[in-house]
């Protein structure tokens, strides 16, 4: 989701995000498929991809949603992480719940590092 968000909101010439998770599933779980596509964000052919120290290296910060030790660490990679819960196996108003407060996240990250498109 957070991926997602930010590359609704982003300019892709300053910033690009690239999703991906210590145990990643075999797909977007349904209900967090669904949460989307009722704010018209199509994450029906997305697949989890498995984050690797390859990948990390690669990111200039690196966004953690509680994967602890088990998330690759990159010396001098600037790493923030967002306590958020797992939407997997979660009701529907629950995945919706997340899925505002990542949006907000989101949102805040992208402004604070003024990865705005320009309004010129």
């Amino acid at each position: 989701m957070a991926a997602a968000f930010f590359a609704a909101v982003a300019d892709p010439a300053k910033a690009e995000a690239a999703s991906a998770g210590t145990e990643p599933a075999d797909r977007v779980h349904p209900g967090v498929v669904d949460a989307m596509r009722e704010i018209g964000i199509d994450l029906s052919r997305s697949e989890p991809q498995l984050l690797t120290n390859e990948l990390a290296r690669r990111a200039s910060l690196l966004i953690t949603m509680g994967c602890g030790e088990s998330c690759p660490y990159v010396p001098g990679l600037a790493r923030d992480d967002w306590p958020v819960s797992d939407p997997k196996n979660q009701p529907l108003t629950e995945i919706r719940r997340i899925r505002d407060e990542i949006r907000e996240r989101v949102l805040r990250l992208v402004e604070s590092r003024h990865w705005l498109p320009d309004r010129s």
